[in-house]
């Protein structure tokens, strides 16, 4: 919608655009809120900017500039500004550059060890854990040779001890 409300309002003048400008009719405004840093220059005739609070300084600082042709203003990204044609009987005319990204990029050296990296991780993790479950296992299969083991050595005692008389002359039963 914003693309088809600067198409129009390019086409609809008599005062030509200079080459690679927007055109901002008198009496309009327009929000500009950029994902990227960028800056807006003006090409020709005055807009009124105003930018999104919070505003420090005086009171009476509200984030208001006046721009003539070849002012320069910076906006980061994600920042808000209105502007305005200043003269309300004719437009003004600005651009809208990309500001490189800052954010440096990681040398291809080291950006070649993130992955082995994260693999070498990952298979920490995972040996951890598996260690942990054969510490377990192995634990539990002690305690039950342990415990066999005791109840072998009782059945056995059991199986090999002398019989007890049953019968009172001595008899077995």
């Amino acid at each position: 919608m914003a693309s088809k409300m600067l198409t129009q309002t390019q086409q609809s003048s008599a005062v030509p655009a200079p080459p690679g400008a927007w055109k901002l009719a008198a009496g309009r405004a327009m929000s500009l809120r950029p994902r990227e840093a960028g800056v807006l220059r003006v090409a020709q005739g005055r807009i009124w900017a105003t930018f999104d609070g919070p505003h420090r300084g005086p009171l009476n600082d509200l984030g208001d500039q006046i721009l003539d042709p070849g002012d320069v203003l910076r906006l980061r990204g994600g920042q808000g500004l209105v502007i305005e044609a200043w003269d309300a009987q004719a437009p003004a005319f600005f651009s809208w550059d990309w500001l490189p990204d800052p954010t440096p990029r990681a040398a291809p050296r080291i950006a070649a060890v993130d992955q082995p990296l994260a693999d070498l991780r990952a298979a920490l993790v995972l040996g951890a854990s598996a260690a942990a479950r054969l510490a377990a296992a192995l634990g539990g299969l002690a305690w039950d040779l342990l415990a066999g083991h005791s109840r072998e050595r009782r059945a056995k005692r059991a199986f090999n001890a002398p019989p007890k008389a049953c019968c009172a002359d001595g008899a077995m039963g």
